[in-house]
């Protein structure tokens, strides 16, 4: 066995500050490895035909020169840094490109490598094969720059630039992220086996491929793909040609269903596992200060197993990384629905588990965006406030800075004179109206009914009453898929929805 350095070190990487840095890659059984920087070392013996060593910690610094050897072949890393380093997971709207952003261009312009962030993207490729390490081997961190921050995801750099800025370090960002993903995709099997709320994502998988080879997976995923590229083509053809802005039934009425996302077999980025063995696991475990997630928006199928499927993915995933405390920043998912659409309110209970996750796990974050969305754009383009706000919470819960980093968030509701009285965490100074109404609140009574409610501010609280119901029994606050919200802190971040009547 050849040695070798795992992908992700190449020239121009970020490496963690503070802590023991890990190298690894392959070589022959009971090969000593030779790893050192900045006048630093440490050795390992290759077992199994893997080896890793633990470099340790430093402080911020650079550039440097990184080298590893095994016997007379050495290799060597350059331009390296050793700053703050960040993974970008999730799907699309952290994959959604800075070129693509509002916004975007103008920075792009401008852009060069003294804003300091780097960023590595893992490779898409779902199934492990010949492209699949060829692509990998090619794999290399880039600064930033007109052309080589393009595809960059624009949550990731928006919240970099800021971090960046304001530390006065160089921030890595590791792009770890597919658009249309499930959390099932980020997580191993036995993590989807282990729990009754989760199981149903293996099952429907085992049975889609039930009685096929690996072979025939492989061919019918192709041909689907194939299948794809013809429809998208028609589509341009015939339809978005004389209508730009045709909507995706009528699409769909003059050309036929779409076959997105064939079928989900072995050869399928969108199937329960496959990408934390394709992604997760060919980073893992590149040393870093914590996670960046924005994810949710594939799993509103089944809202009410994703907390359980959420949690349990950061588990697994700071159990890889060997850190059951390592930090985890949540984004919870803006105000969305498509204009045709009902509202299922299933984009709620999204909401709402992610912050469950936030209020019940240890060493986490929430970015709340309800005011970041756009009515018919599951793709909302403004990402500047969503990147800032990460970095807000970074900034105040992982690196003791004295900001702002909170919207209010429910604590607690009072039934009092026929209404509730509500109180918040996070409401210092009070909130501030952006409509010219407050709207967003309903209350129920036991027949469980809501009815919209009006709301009066006093200082720190608000009260809230309808008239139409003299005995309330529970309250909730832009339980929508989507709404405009109506309510913010002084900070101007707005006030996480909430309800009292969780089962």
């Amino acid at each position: 066995m050849a040695f070798s350095v795992a992908s992700i070190f190449s020239d121009n990487m970020v490496l963690q500050k503070g802590k023991n840095v890990a190298v690894w890659g392959e070589a022959e059984d009971g090969a000593v490895i030779t790893a050192g920087i900045n006048g630093v070392s440490a050795k390992a013996k290759a077992k199994d035909g893997r080896w890793q060593i633990a470099l340790p910690p430093m402080e911020y610094g650079g550039s440097y020169e990184l080298t590893v050897s095994c016997g007379s072949e050495t290799k060597t890393f350059t331009n390296v840094m050793v700053g703050e380093v960040w993974l970008c997971g999730g799907q699309s709207n952290m994959e959604l490109e800075l070129q693509n952003c509002k916004g975007g261009e103008e920075v792009l312009k401008e852009l060069t490598p003294d804003c300091n962030v780097r960023f590595y993207y893992t490779q898409k490729r779902a199934i492990i094969d010949e492209q699949f390490l060829e692509n990998e081997r090619n794999s290399c961190w880039a600064e930033a720059g007109s052309e080589a921050s393009k595809c960059w995801s624009a949550v990731g750099f928006f919240f970099g630039r800021k971090l960046a800025r304001e530390l006065g370090v160089t921030v890595g960002l590791i792009g770890c992220n597919w658009g249309g993903t499930s959390a099932s995709a980020w997580v191993d099997r036995p993590t989807l086996e282990n729990s009754r709320e989760t199981l149903s994502y293996i099952e429907e998988y085992e049975k889609g491929i039930e009685g096929k080879s690996v072979e025939q997976q492989i061919a019918e995923y192709d041909a689907y793909q194939e299948e794809f590229r013809r429809w998208n083509e028609l589509a341009a053809e015939k339809v978005y040609k004389d209508d730009p802005h045709a909507d995706w039934d009528k699409v769909e009425k003059i050309i036929g269903k779409n076959p997105w996302p064939g079928p989900i077999n072995c050869k399928n980025e969108y199937r329960p596992c496959g990408l934390f063995e394709t992604m997760i696991m060919r980073i893992c475990p590149y040393t870093i200060k914590g996670f960046l997630y924005y994810q949710g928006e594939s799993d509103d199928h089944k809202p009410d197993s994703y907390y359980k499927l959420f949690t349990n993915l950061i588990a697994l995933w700071r159990e890889k990384w060997g850190d059951d405390e390592l930090p985890f920043i949540i984004t919870q998912l803006p105000m969305f629905r498509y204009a045709h659409d009902v509202d299922k309110k299933h984009w709620c209970v999204i909401r709402e588990a992610q912050m469950r996750a936030f209020k019940t796990v240890k060493n986490t974050g929430i970015a709340v965006i309800t005011d970041c969305g756009e009515l018919d754009n599951i793709h909302p383009t403004d990402k500047v406030p969503v990147g800032e706000r990460l970095c807000l919470q970074a900034e105040k819960l992982f690196y003791g800075m004295d900001v702002d980093a909170f919207g209010p968030i429910f604590r607690t509701a009072v039934a009092n004179d026929g209404g509730f009285e509500l109180y918040f965490d996070h409401v210092e100074g009070g909130f501030d109206v952006k409509t010219e109404t407050i709207d967003g609140f309903e209350i129920a009574g036991e027949d469980g009914e809501f009815k919209p409610a009006q709301a009066e501010i006093a200082g720190e609280t608000i009260f809230v009453k309808c008239g139409e119901i003299a005995e309330p029994a529970s309250v909730r606050y832009d339980w929508s898929n989507y709404i405009v919200p109506s309510l913010y802190g002084k900070n101007n971040i707005p006030v996480a929805p909430f309800r009292t009547d969780r089962g």
